[in-house]
């Protein structure tokens, strides 16, 4: 992942809301939502949903497959806020040895690593390397092909 793949969040975004017609959508069948749900005149703006500093967040597409088991894949687009103190589970983009990566925060031992969701690659020591968390994933858009 290269410097080149961070775009900051816009600082006052446009408001786009898009029509958000229904409060819950279940993977299975349960039944039919009222017809009536449909013109309730709910919206959606992701900006307001995904982006809550807009100051501290940029945006990142990832590249790699090491995240995949944790739902994040190559091409998908994180949400980076910079501002929240990381803690251990959560997952980070940071800078190790001059690279940026995409990794779980995780104390294993009572040391610090930064782990991916593939356990062919190993953890990263963040103790032992020139390791610099940028900011915590907050959000994850994946899109299907179609």
């Amino acid at each position: 992942m290269s410097h080149d793949a961070l775009i900051p969040a816009h600082l006052a975004p446009p408001s786009m809301p898009l029509p958000f017609p229904l409060t819950l959508t279940r993977g299975g069948l349960s039944g039919f939502p009222s017809p009536a749900q449909d013109y309730e005149g709910r919206t959606l703006d992701l900006n307001e949903r995904l982006v809550k500093r807009a100051a501290s967040t940029f945006f990142m597409t990832v590249t790699g497959d090491s995240m995949e088991a944790l739902g994040i894949h190559a091409g998908d687009i994180l949400v980076v806020d910079s501002a929240i103190e990381p803690r251990p589970g959560h997952i980070l983009v940071a800078s190790v040895e001059g690279e940026l990566v995409v990794k779980r925060y995780e104390l294993l031992g009572n040391r610090p690593y930064l782990t991916s969701g593939d356990p062919s690659y190993r953890p990263i020591p963040a103790a032992d390397l020139e390791c610099q968390a940028w900011g915590v994933v907050r959000a994850v858009v994946h899109e299907y092909p179609v």
